[in-house]
């Protein structure tokens, strides 16, 4: 009921409810207390010459199902919420509902996340059945974002590459799974000066990865790059305990180009990555984390 404007909305659905259930009611009664009619008990309707509609009350049973279903009806209201904000007396939702499902999931599964438990991470890439659970927790919980193949697409990372924002080590993923990131880019046009230099900017910052730039307009932003230094270092190779990217490699999160980073300069971005420790237990993220972690490291886990 939280849709609802206000208050009223809820006491309309329950006063309209409770008025149609007595009103059904009321009906089933007073057709119980029809009788045939003394006459030929029909209703003047006649088809194929003689085939006529005759005017017969409810049979006893079938009206009797209807009284059933109504009192039915006002027995799980006063139990289940359906009166607008009225509870009800079990006073069941489907958040705890789908709780109480998911407690019950976590302690059948927990026999076979405990064996896990205490598995550093390239013991557990090594574990197909452990990896086979990691990549169904992926695809259940991650995949929205990165991809079935956790390749990303624009604005979410790729995992399956070694660049890494906030850090690519199992215990860093563990954190971010767990905590989710939040990533911020103030807008910096200001900052730099504006006019040309953001143009000027987005070129050194093309420079920095040997993209395709204007050499001249690189050189021309170089000096003003020193706002961004802050969060990407002068050397541009980021910042890891802030989520600063590295600009010196030809991954780009936001799309690449002069008008691309241009964009970024001038309105900044921000991104988010919920988090999960309401969804998965903490045995759960240790598996998801190392499946994560082995996504780009094929070569290194099958030398080991």
């Amino acid at each position: 009921m939280s849709d609802f404007f206000n208050s009223g909305w809820a006491v309309y659905v329950a006063v309209a409810t409770v008025l149609s259930l007595a009103a059904c009611l009321a009906l089933l009664i007073i057709a119980s207390r029809r009788k045939v009619m003394a006459s030929d008990n029909t209703t003047g309707h006649v088809w194929d010459e003689d085939l006529r509609e005759l005017n017969n009350p409810l049979p006893r049973w079938w009206m009797w199902l209807f009284v059933i279903t109504v009192v039915f009806a006002a027995v799980y209201l006063a139990l289940y919420p359906g009166l607008g904000v009225v509870g009800g007396s079990l006073k069941w939702t489907s958040t705890g509902q789908y709780d109480h499902e998911q407690a019950r999931a976590r302690e059948a599964m927990a026999p076979v996340y405990a064996k896990y438990a205490a598995m550093s991470a390239e013991d557990l890439a090594r574990d197909a059945d452990a990896m086979g659970i990691g990549q169904r927790l992926f695809i259940n919980n991650c995949a929205q974002c990165h991809g079935s193949d956790a390749r990303g697409s624009r604005g979410f990372p790729n995992l399956t590459d070694a660049d890494w924002q906030w850090g690519g080590d199992h215990e860093t993923i563990k954190t971010t799974i767990t905590e989710g990131r939040m990533g911020v880019m103030p807008p910096m046009a200001e900052a730099i000066g504006g006019g040309d230099n953001v143009r000027n900017v987005a070129h050194y910052v093309l420079s920095l990865s040997d993209s395709p730039h204007n050499p001249v307009f690189a050189q021309l932003g170089r000096e003003a790059f020193a706002a961004c230094a802050a969060c990407h270092g002068e050397d541009g190779k980021g910042m890891q305990a802030l989520g600063a990217p590295n600009l010196t490699d030809r991954i780009w999160l936001h799309g690449w180009g002069e008008q691309a980073i241009a964009t970024r300069i001038s309105q900044g971005v921000n991104n988010a990555m919920p988090a999960q420790a309401r969804l998965l237990t903490p045995e759960q993220i240790h598996v998801l984390a190392a499946y994560v972690w082995q996504l780009s490291r094929p070569t290194a886990v099958a030398a080991n």
